[in-house]
């Protein structure tokens, strides 16, 4: 976290350096920002692993994306066609996660992408419990709601 808020100070004092007060210039001082912290990441070791995380949150960020377009366009598809497709189920899920903010964020993710809902944690913080709309493979859902899981899981550490 001490990466993230050094990076987000260098973006603003190059802000307020350069007289620009746009977003594009904030962006640009916090790439700008991210090069200089990659630079001397060996020299500091508050910065440890900052630098790899930015890819990492990139990659999942095309991830998560390209699997909220893909569940965008399943539930559309069976609302548009008459005959409808759903068949609707609850399953439960192991999880990995095991720190309070790491379970809501799974969840919250699951919860973000169209035909799935969180419902609930176990007592025990072991098994979360989803509603699909498509429930026709539950083997395949569990599949990919794993990966989800795996790659939030990844940002953390």
């Amino acid at each position: 976290m001490t990466g993230a808020i050094w990076n987000l100070l260098l973006g603003l004092a190059w802000v307020l350096l350069s007289g620009d007060f746009t977003g594009l210039n904030l962006l640009v001082g916090m790439v700008f920002g991210y090069i200089a912290l990659v630079l001397i990441e060996p020299q500091v070791s508050a910065l440890k692993g900052y630098p790899a995380r930015i890819p990492r949150i990139i990659r999942f960020l095309g991830f998560f994306l390209k699997e909220l377009v893909q569940a965008n366009l399943r539930v559309a598809f069976d609302i548009v066609t008459p005959p409808w497709h759903m068949q609707p189920g609850v399953i439960a899920m192991p999880l990995s996660a095991r720190t309070e903010m790491e379970i809501t964020m799974v969840a919250n993710l699951i919860s973000l992408t169209p035909g799935t809902l969180s419902l609930d944690v176990s007592d025990d913080r072991k098994v979360l419990y989803i509603h699909a709309m498509f429930l026709d493979d539950e083997e395949e859902l569990r599949r990919n709601l794993k990966e989800m899981e795996h790659r939030a899981l990844e940002l953390f550490r």
